[in-house]
């Protein structure tokens, strides 16, 4: 599980690098001003949640069941959340009404919530 969560974090720290550069060059002057905005929160959640999974890759050990959910929780968490919003932001652009996929946005959320509210119990079990 250790090695799955330092994959994710790092794979997903390359692609916001890659998703930020395509959103500052390339989508800028294909998208509206929101659909950017919406696109760069993806990128930004991506890349925050990309830092905690290496962090968290480093210094837990994964053996518990908390970990393992808490792991679990920021991996899927942060793909349903920036993936979901970087599809809904280039829905017109790739000619598509991908709207079902607005549930999944706040789900990724919900998820990324949870992973940190575990991260919480692992650091006060700690003490």
């Amino acid at each position: 599980m250790k090695q799955i969560v330092l994959v994710f974090g790092s794979i997903y720290g390359a692609l916001s690098v890659t998703l930020g550069a395509l959103g500052a060059h390339a989508l800028k002057k294909v998208l509206t001003e929101t659909q950017l905005q919406s696109f760069e929160v993806g990128v930004k959640y991506q890349m925050y949640h990309a830092i905690v999974l290496l962090v968290i890759g480093f210094f837990f050990t994964f053996e518990t069941r908390l970990q393992q959910m808490m792991g679990w929780s920021f991996i899927s968490g942060t793909l349903l959340f920036s993936f979901s919003i970087y599809f809904l932001s280039l829905s017109s652009l790739i000619g598509a009404n991908l709207k079902v996929l607005g549930p999944v946005t706040p789900l990724g959320g919900l998820l990324m919530i949870l992973g940190w509210c575990l991260l919480l119990v692992q650091v006060v079990r700690s003490f």
